[in-house]
């Protein structure tokens, strides 16, 4: 019955969090403008309870929402199960096709995840001191050729897997258009690691935005030695945020 409880409540704080105003949305949709179009092909990697994905209908584009969490694949599939324009994948994504052991958190489901190595590094963060995974689950793993191949290649990949970017990376073979991937300052190398996974795959430029504030964080775009600096100036206390990549021969958002 606690756990139960706790799951319902972690649930309903990732809904209103996902969900709470109309104004938050239209933010969100005006941002990713700047990235896709009507009808552009996106890759929601970690599509938690969809709120990434209803911004991006907004646009008109046609989005592919992975997600591995049962309890966030059935709301997926609530909310968006009969737009022909959406596509639920219930999988991880990793390096290499096969099975994974997700981490849950009951109360804070945000953070689950299936590298049990970054929970012992995030937990430096004071933010994540009280957080507790406690429960796993067995989960489908694909990569992003996999789906490329299912789905075709999209215009835009957000990645939000917390940890797992660097694996979700390393199942690509092809430099996509742009990319998003999350940072964590306390464990800056892991976003390092990403931008250079990147590099090898393609000349790309980069910059960052701070938590939420979809707003760029750099006067212009960097390559990939230019981020990596930015990055890793960040003092270890401040929040997440993601870090934005678009193929050198992209037009990159002003």
């Amino acid at each position: 019955m606690g756990n139960r409880l706790a799951r319902a409540q972690g649930m309903a704080r990732s809904l209103a969090w996902s969900y709470g105003t109309d104004w938050g949305q239209r933010h969100k949709a005006a941002f990713y403008r700047a990235f896709v179009g009507p009808g552009d092909l996106v890759f929601d990697v970690g599509a938690h309870a969809g709120n990434r994905v209803r911004a991006l209908r907004r646009i008109g584009a046609r989005v592919v929402a992975v997600e591995p969490q049962p309890d966030f694949v059935r709301v997926l599939r609530l909310l968006y199960g009969r737009d022909r324009d959406v596509r639920i994948e219930a999988c991880a994504v990793g390096a290499a096709p096969g099975e994974g052991r997700l981490r849950l958190s009951t109360r804070t489901p945000t953070v689950s995840t299936l590298e049990p190595s970054w929970i012992q590094d995030v937990q430096r963060d004071a933010t994540f001191r009280d957080t507790r995974w406690d429960e796993e689950v067995t989960v489908p793993v694909r990569t992003l050729d996999q789906l490329i191949d299912r789905h075709g290649e999209p215009r835009f990949c957000k990645v939000d897997v917390e940890g797992f970017e660097l694996d979700t990376l390393r199942g690509l073979s092809r430099p996509l258009a742009a990319l998003s991937f999350e940072y964590i300052p306390v464990v800056m190398d892991r976003a390092v690691a990403c931008v250079e996974r990147l590099t090898a795959l393609g000349e790309y430029r980069f910059t960052f935005s701070r938590l939420e504030s979809f707003r760029f964080a750099t006067p212009g775009w960097l390559d990939g030695d230019g981020v990596t600096a930015a990055l890793r100036g960040l003092s270890p206390d401040e929040r997440p945020g993601d870090v934005y990549a678009v193929r050198a021969d992209v037009p990159a958002p002003a």
